[in-house]
């Protein structure tokens, strides 16, 4: 992993945003930490090029992000995809309502993204 030097302002945002967090992130955060699903290591709110990651396993370059409806069609999230691909990123986008519906769902889609399903 190629460390980056991180703008205090981002890393406030990303303290305030996990101390905020939603219903579903903290649904999932309760299935993806300490190492939860297959091993893999998830942090959460973690700032990254100008951009605060939902969550992120940097072992197998996988981001999760859990959106509300604000992101529908969202402009700047197609933008952000594409910057963090070109870094060698997957991202997975989930609905707040498909957290709440059906964590474990979205966990298998987690796993089966990481290649470990």
């Amino acid at each position: 992993m190629v460390h980056r030097a991180i703008p205090p302002r981002h890393r406030r945002f990303a303290r305030a945003m996990r101390s905020d967090a939603t219903r579903a992130e903290n649904l999932l955060w309760q299935a993806l930490r300490r190492s939860q699903l297959e091993g893999l290591k998830f942090r959460r709110q973690v700032p990254l090029d100008g951009y605060i990651l939902d969550f992120v396993c940097f072992e197998v370059r996988l981001i999760v992000e859990v959106d509300g409806g604000q992101h529908s069609e969202s402009v700047r999230d197609i933008g952000r995809d594409r910057h963090l691909t070109a870094q060698g990123f997957r991202t997975l986008r989930f609905w707040n309502d498909e957290v709440e519906g059906d964590c474990d769902a979205v966990c298998r889609a987690i796993l089966a993204a990481a290649g470990r399903a």
